[in-house]
């Protein structure tokens, strides 16, 4: 069995090349001066990093050859069974109704750590605390704590980010598999992290294994994208695969949740599903913040180009009537001009007999009613008129160019 699950290698690639180019840019981009708040950064966490320990050190039990002395024994086991040159800390801490394991690490020396209730709640099957064993040093040996700083910059990227997360636990799964002598045991490690302290035990393994069928469906695909973790359901599935031999058929994920989910970011690292969902309503708000004005104010411009069609057209009634009768007509229909062309907008359109000034007051886009698009006539060198479009009250965002104040 390859302990390594198929996709981690190729999505480790494409996060090491990703990132490495927005490291190097950065770092150019600032002069250096990146490196300095990378070192700040490092600060920071040292000391966060150094609390938690320091928590862990004086609160946990230390699991020794004298203090757990099975747990002990199945540390080390499980390490030599996987080949891991340096036997990890080791610490049980009350898990306060959790269950769980954690891996972590501080200034190159790595630590294991085993919730109080999964241990209690596998003591009758011990060969399946070693499924979490293995698994937490599948992340110790494949190195994921110590890259995720160097991948971080492109961790966050929609997709790709969350995928290899997902990879990296199918990847410590198989070590948790492997580690067990009976490779069922595997299943039951995930059976109380399924169903419970007592649950578990009546819990039909193969019967939630199926339950991974019901993943396809657009929702589910949809927040597994999002997700650092595969359903447990199937990780059980690909488990049972395992064990027997065989590589599983996971179902496939809804195309459309593929295609939604490129617009959402990984934020696992900082509030795991419910801080993407977060993000998904955030990020339809923004959308809908900038599409929607954007929308009214690309209708109001076509209403208001055909506004000012409509008194272009009346311009060259106007200017023909002018050239022909050397005056200005009374009224538009005077020039030929009819209502009848104004279009769909009814809005009013009259000529000033005195000046030959056109208006056009409007009654749509609503926003506007009752403002007007005016065109001033002039008389050029060539004794041409030239007509001059102005329009006070609306923005030159919605008005054609020659009729934008300056």
């Amino acid at each position: 069995m390859n302990l390594i699950y198929k996709n981690e290698k190729t999505l480790f690639a494409i996060l090491l090349v990703i990132s490495s180019i927005i490291w190097l840019a950065i770092i150019l981009g600032t002069l250096g001066l990146a490196l300095v708040y990378v070192f700040v950064f490092f600060i920071f966490y040292l000391f966060a990093q150094s609390a938690f320990i320091s928590y862990l050190k004086g609160t946990a039990v230390k699991i020794t050859p004298t203090q757990f002395p099975d747990l002990s024994e199945r540390v080390n086991a499980c390490a030599a069974k996987l080949e891991l040159r340096e036997v990890p800390d080791a610490y049980i801490l009350n898990g306060n109704g959790v269950f769980n394991a954690f891996a972590t690490r501080f200034l190159g020396r790595n630590f294991i750590v085993l919730l109080s209730d999964i241990v209690d709640a596998l003591e009758q099957h011990p060969d399946a605390i070693n499924f979490y064993i293995g698994h937490e040093i599948g992340h110790i040996k494949r190195n994921h704590i110590g890259w995720s700083p160097v991948l971080m910059p492109a961790s966050f990227l929609p997709l790709v980010g969350a995928a290899y997360s997902r990879a990296c636990e199918y990847t410590c799964d198989r070590h948790g598999l492997a580690a067990c002598v009976d490779m069922g045991s595997a299943q039951l490690g995930l059976a109380a992290l399924a169903a419970g302290a007592k649950r578990w035990r009546t819990m039909s393994k193969t019967g939630y294994a199926e339950q991974s069928r019901d993943t396809s469906a657009f929702w589910m695909s949809f927040h597994e994208y999002l997700s650092d973790y595969p359903w447990l359901t199937k990780r059980m599935a690909a488990l049972k695969a395992l064990a027997s031999g065989q590589e599983a058929t996971q179902p496939s994920r809804n195309p459309i949740a593929c295609f939604l989910a490129i617009f959402v970011p990984r934020l696992g690292l900082i509030g795991g599903g419910a801080g993407s969902l977060i993000v998904v309503v955030a990020i339809i708000g923004i959308l809908a913040a900038v599409a929607i004005p954007q929308y009214q104010d690309y209708v109001n411009k076509a209403q208001l180009m055909q506004a000012v069609s409509v008194g272009r057209q009346a311009t060259v009634a106007v200017d023909q009537y002018y050239s022909q009768k050397n005056a200005v007509p009374e009224n538009l229909e005077q020039a030929g001009f009819s209502a009848s062309t104004t279009g769909t907008f009814a809005q009013v359109i009259t000529v000033n007999p005195d000046n030959g000034i056109i208006s056009v007051a409007l009654t749509t886009p609503a926003l506007y009613a009752g403002k007007q698009i005016i065109f001033v006539p002039n008389i050029d060198a060539n004794k041409q008129i030239v007509w001059q479009c102005s329009a006070a009250g609306i923005p030159n965002k919605v008005l054609p160019q020659d009729c934008q104040s300056n």
